[in-house]
């Protein structure tokens, strides 16, 4: 089996443990990922995830700008199978067409639910009780091919982005290896989407990362968790953005304070009033200060310049 000649083609975090595992086991002649971007604010150029584990691994990698119309190099190399995850643009059907054992996807769902390039934010956001993996064909329209195979995992109160991403990771490259030998096998029975069933989970846009605290607790503390630690949700207090990373839900339920307004300081914790209860801020960031826990910046105040201010 090592012999099978795989085109991987990924971009972030999430799919390192995926392409490892493919290296491990079969053979990687190409790795495809975006162009390299220039980060910070001296601009300097940064390499994908992906790149970085394929260069350390002595593989090709292909940068396309475009891959609907830079696609030849891939062709060429008439690869056995074409494993994607996470890679950020759309296949061609030229490519779709290209390998013997056809092209496969790793998505961070139980499709249908959830297709879009931000699944593990949005099932944490939307209170999803469970989520997993989801090995499928691949199609022109967007996470809409056939299911090969999935692996589920219960979304717990403490799960916030970090800890589902990691653990949804490790389940990708798991299945993938799992399912790889029964497709070279032809011991699979492919499953179509119920198009009833579909949800989305398009890229979290500037918007969605803003704090409502008319919104009930559970609410404003999913997106805290499902941002957290990246982009982190925000709010303003005095025209300035403050970051919150992490919150926990109090039991002091329909307080008297105005929505958004902190109306307790804790040892640890800002008691923050919202629609039916208070939430407990425990880490943030002020706009041009660094990031910490509401007890860091306790240490010798009383926090009392605090209370009262609203939050919007």
């Amino acid at each position: 089996m090592k012999k099978l000649k795989i085109v991987f083609m990924g971009t972030p975090e999430f799919s390192v443990p995926v392409l490892e595992g493919l290296i491990e086991n079969y053979e990687v002649i190409l790795v495809v990922t975006q162009p390299d971007k220039y980060v910070g604010r001296h601009k300097e150029l940064k390499f994908s995830s992906i790149k970085e584990v394929a260069i350390k691994n002595n593989i090709p990698v292909f940068q396309p700008t475009k891959i609907k119309t830079d696609y030849q190099e891939i062709i060429d190399l008439k690869p056995d199978l074409v494993v994607t995850c996470a890679y950020g643009q759309i296949i061609p059907k030229v490519i779709l067409d290209c390998p013997k054992y056809g092209c496969i996807n790793v998505h961070a769902s139980l499709l249908p639910k959830l297709r879009g390039g931000a699944p593990i934010h949005k099932a944490l956001i939307d209170n999803y009780a469970r989520t997993g993996i989801t090995i499928m064909y691949m199609v022109e329209k967007m996470d809409a091919g056939d299911i090969i195979s999935q692996s589920e995992t219960v979304i717990t109160l403490e799960d916030n982005l970090k800890s589902l991403h990691d653990r949804l990771s490790i389940m990708g490259k798991e299945l993938l290896l799992e399912t790889i030998p029964n497709i070279i096998n032809g011991n699979i029975n492919p499953i179509k989407q119920n198009e009833n069933e579909v949800t989305y989970a398009y890229n979290i846009t500037r918007e969605e990362e803003h704090l409502d605290f008319n919104a009930s607790s559970i609410d404003i503390y999913n997106r805290i968790r499902g941002l957290s630690p990246t982009p982190g949700a925000y709010a303003y207090i005095d025209d300035k953005i403050i970051k919150i990373y992490k919150a926990e839900l109090s039991d002091s339920f329909f307080t008297t304070k105005e929505n958004g307004e902190i109306s307790k300081i804790y040892k640890d914790g800002f008691g923050i009033s919202t629609k039916d209860r208070e939430i407990i801020i425990k880490e943030f960031q002020f706009e041009g200060k660094r990031r910490m826990t509401v007890k860091e910046y306790l240490n010798g105040k009383t926090g009392e310049e605090l209370l009262g201010k609203i939050l919007k």
